[in-house]
């Protein structure tokens, strides 16, 4: 099966601070995941209006680069994976299971893609999808060590199926997601999509999140509840009690063409009520 082509792959790069296509190295992939998640937010503008999210290649350009908008795992990972791809990286997506504020023990559904990258043999996973936790850097596979990115550290331990990515928040190596290696095609990811922009009990549902990373930073939206989380120092946090300046903080601070006021607002009314 061919896979999705860009339809512009140097407006693509252009976005991400590059004139020319880079060579496919570890050097250019840390590149190219610290950047996407500073440039494009993760964010659930659509789920919070009750919208289906297409995922093929062309609808996420299209929101991306012409509505200005960013996207979840399922959008933003299959965008960086056909980016890389293009690029001449030897690459696939697979997915995996958020247990991040799950109890222990918990088995979910697959509902995150991710990509694997193979350099020479040395394996890596690489995620600009994944929220207010999103690896700022790739990760070595078959390493058990202690990762460094330019944010939290990650460690990746061995699970009975697969693995366990975690991250160290706040001095606590909390748990973000099981994943593993299984091959994956696009009913799958259908199938996933579906499920968290459709499903009623999608915890996506009628809800917002939107997040983007900085120099040294992440800045998060949770419902109505605005942080900037500054590495090694207290967070800053505030809530939002109006709806006009819950969707100036989404054009300002997370750099996003929201939907029309008169859409928007409405839903956005009903999360301060809550």
């Amino acid at each position: 099966m061919s896979q999705p082509r860009l339809s512009d792959t140097g407006r693509y790069l252009r976005r991400l601070g590059f004139d020319t296509p880079p060579a496919p190295t570890l050097d250019t992939l840390r590149q190219l995941q610290w950047r996407h998640t500073a440039e494009f937010p993760f964010e659930t503008l659509s789920t919070l209006l009750r919208q289906p999210v297409a995922i093929d290649l062309e609808s996420v350009e299209r929101k991306v680069f012409e509505q200005g908008r960013g996207g979840y795992c399922y959008e933003l990972n299959q965008l960086f994976l056909a980016l890389l791809q293009a690029l001449g990286f030897e690459a696939r997506g697979i997915t995996g299971r958020v247990v991040i504020n799950a109890p222990e023990g918990a088995w979910p559904a697959r509902t995150h893609r991710l990509s694997l990258v193979t350099f020479d043999g040395v394996r890596y996973i690489t995620d600009v999808g994944f929220g207010g936790m999103v690896p700022t850097a790739p990760l070595l596979l078959d390493s058990r060590d202690i990762q460094v990115t330019p944010h939290e550290p990650f460690r990746i331990e061995d699970n009975e199926d697969g693995y366990l990515l975690r991250a160290n928040v706040a001095g606590e190596w909390r748990p973000m997601y099981l994943f593993d290696l299984q091959r994956q095609q696009d009913i799958d990811y259908t199938l996933g999509n579906w499920y968290v922009c459709s499903h009623p009990e999608s915890p996506f549902m009628g809800r917002l999140m939107v997040s983007r990373t900085g120099d040294g930073l992440r800045k998060t939206l949770n419902g109505n509840s605005y942080a900037v989380h500054k590495m090694g120092q207290e967070s800053e946090r505030r809530s939002i009690t109006d709806a006009d300046e819950l969707i100036d903080l989404l054009e300002n601070e997370f750099d996003l063409r929201v939907p029309p006021r008169e859409l928007l607002r409405p839903a956005v009314e009903g999360l301060l009520q809550l």
